[in-house]
C-alpha cells in the first residue's frame, strides 16, 4: 500500500483491532433464541454500543426491533453542513455447525496461515471493525468531514426483518445522502470490489403428512404412503437433471453483463471435490447473480444412527430460494408454494410456512458516490482499478433503505472474499483486507465530502 498519513495510521490500529475483533467475535451471537443464548446477543450489542460511545459518538441507542432482537445506532456529527453517510454492518452471526470441524474453536479468534479465524470474524463483526478503523484513522488525520451514523443489526442473518420493520415505522433514524453496508466482499483477495446487486431470498418451512403415525416397513412398507418418500420427490423436483432451479413460472434464464467469473476460479473459490460437476447451465455468473437458486438447508428425518425400519408419518424441510433483481421476492414466495403443493405426491398433506423474505437490490452506479470509492480504492489498493459484481446473498435491509430513501447512493462493500468461506466452517477475516478497506473506506469518505 502507498504511504500516506490514513494508511499509517491505520496501519498502527491493527494490534488493537485484532483485539476488539477478539472481544466481539467471543460473543455466540446467533439470533435463533431455540439455539443459542439471547444474553450473549445482547451483550454483543453492549460491548459495540459502548465501542460507539468511545468513539465521540452521541444519540447512540439499543434498538429494540419487532423481530426481538436489538440493533446498535449512534450518530457522530460532523462539520456543520456536511453530508451525512450511514456507515452498516451487523453484529449476529450464523451457527458454527459442526463445531468439530473447526480446525480451532468458532468463537475464538485465532490466527493461523495470515489470516484470522472465527465465526464473523468477516460476516460481519469485521464489518464494524472496518468502520472503527475508517473513523479513527480520519479523526487522526484532520477529522470527520461528513456526518456518520452508524446502525448495527441484530438479527441480519436470520432474516426475519426486525430492522427493516423498524426502519420503516422511524424513516427519520436512518435518512443519508450515501449509505456504505459493510457486508459484502471483494471478488478474490486484493481486487477492490464493489457488490452492485444482491439476490433477494425467501425462505419457507415445508410439512408433509401422510399417516396418523410411524409404521412397521416389513408390515406396511410398500403401500403405507412414506411422508419422507414424498418430501424428497418434491424436493427433487425443484431442480432439473443439470442441477438448474426449475421452480414452475419462475425465469431462470437471465444473464449477468458484469465480471467475469472462470469456472476455474469457481470450483477453486468453491472447494468442489476432483470429479464433481457444478450444477446449472451459463456461465457462473449467470448462476450466481442473475438467476434463481433454490437450497435445501435442513430436513427433519430420522439420522441414521438409531434409525428403525419404519414408514414415516411426517417430514419437514427449510428451504431457501434466492431470487435476483427484477423478480419480486413475493411472487416467488407464491410460485414456490404453488409448485411445491403441485408436486407433492400421493395426495400427502402438505403445509407451507412462510420463515423469512428479502426483496433483492440493484445499485445505481452513476452516482458520484461511485466516483469517490473508485478513487479511494485505487489509493488502498495500488495498480488495481474497483470492479463491479454480483453477490449471491441477500441483504434485505438494502431494499427498505432504497424504498425509504430513494436520492440516497448505496454502496456494498466488505470483507466476504471467497476464502472467507463464511457460513462455513473454519470462517476466517484476511487481516491485510480488514487494513486495506479500511483506508479505502476513510478516504471514501474524505472524496465523498468534497
Amino acid at each position: 500500500m502507498s504511504s500516506n498519513p490514513v494508511a499509517e495510521t491505520v496501519a498502527s490500529l491493527m494490534p488493537r483491532a485484532k483485539a476488539e475483533l477478539t472481544e466481539l467475535v467471543a460473543f455466540r451471537s446467533v439470533a435463533d433464541f431455540a439455539q443459542f443464548p439471547k444474553s450473549e446477543s445482547e451483550a454483543a450489542a453492549r460491548w459495540i454500543t459502548e465501542a460507539l460511545g468511545v468513539e465521540g459518538f452521541v444519540d447512540v441507542a439499543l434498538l429494540d426491533t419487532p423481530d426481538g432482537t436489538q440493533s446498535v445506532y449512534g450518530y457522530l456529527p460532523g462539520p456543520e453542513g456536511a453530508k451525512t453517510v450511514l456507515l452498516y454492518a451487523h453484529y449476529d452471526v450464523q451457527p458454527p455447525l459442526d463445531e468439530a470441524g473447526w480446525a480451532t474453536p468458532p468463537f475464538e479468534l485465532t490466527e493461523r496461515d495470515g489470516r484470522w479465524y472465527g465465526r464473523g470474524s468477516a460476516d460481519c463483526k469485521g464489518g464494524f471493525i472496518m468502520h472503527l478503523l475508517a473513523l479513527r484513522a480520519l479523526k487522526a488525520n484532520g477529522g470527520v468531514p461528513v456526518n456518520v451514523k452508524v446502525i448495527v443489526e441484530g438479527s441480519e442473518e436470520q432474516g426475519t426483518g426486525g430492522l427493516e420493520r423498524y426502519a420503516e415505522q422511524h424513516p427519520e433514524l436512518l435518512t443519508a445522502d450515501t449509505i456504505v453496508i459493510g457486508d459484502a466482499g471483494n471478488f478474490r483477495v486484493g481486487l477492490p470490489t464493489v457488490t452492485t446487486i444482491l439476490r433477494g431470498m425467501t425462505l419457507v418451512r415445508v410439512q408433509i403428512d401422510t399417516l396418523a403415525g410411524n409404521l412397521h416397513s416389513g408390515q406396511f412398507g410398500g403401500a403405507a404412503p412414506d411422508a419422507l418418500a414424498a418430501l424428497i420427490r418434491v424436493l427433487d423436483s425443484l431442480r432439473a437433471a443439470d442441477g438448474s432451479t426449475t421452480v414452475d413460472g419462475l425465469d431462470a434464464s437471465a444473464t449477468w453483463d458484469g465480471l467475469e467469473y472462470t469456472e476455474e476460479q469457481f470450483r477453486s473459490d468453491a472447494r468442489v471435490l476432483d470429479g464433481v460437476g457444478l450444477t446449472g447451465g451459463g456461465a457462473v455468473a449467470d448462476r450466481l447473480w442473475a438467476r434463481p437458486a433454490v437450497s435445501v438447508l435442513g430436513i427433519d428425518c430420522p439420522p441414521v444412527v438409531g434409525a428403525t425400519p419404519s414408514v414415516q408419518s411426517t417430514a419437514r424441510a427449510l428451504i431457501s430460494l434466492r431470487v435476483p433483481p427484477g423478480v419480486d421476492a413475493a411472487e416467488a414466495t407464491k410460485l414456490l408454494q404453488a409448485h411445491i403443493e403441485a408436486h407433492t405426491p400421493w395426495g400427502a398433506r402438505v403445509g407451507v410456512e412462510q420463515i423469512g423474505q428479502g426483496q433483492p437490490f440493484r445499485a445505481d452506479t452513476t452516482s458520484p458516490a461511485y466516483q469517490a470509492m473508485a478513487d479511494a480504492m485505487a489509493v488502498a489498493y495500488p495498480g488495481e482499478s474497483m470492479q463491479y459484481a454480483g453477490q449471491g446473498g441477500s441483504i434485505p435491509l438494502c431494499n427498505t433503505l432504497a424504498g425509504l430513501y430513494p436520492e440516497a447512493e448505496i454502496l456494498l462493500i466488505g470483507l466476504s472474499e471467497p476464502e472467507a468461506q463464511i457460513h462455513a466452517v473454519n470462517e476466517s477475516v484476511s487481516p491485510e483486507e480488514l487494513e486495506r478497506l479500511s483506508v479505502a473506506e476513510a478516504l471514501f469518505l474524505r472524496n465523498y465530502a468534497g
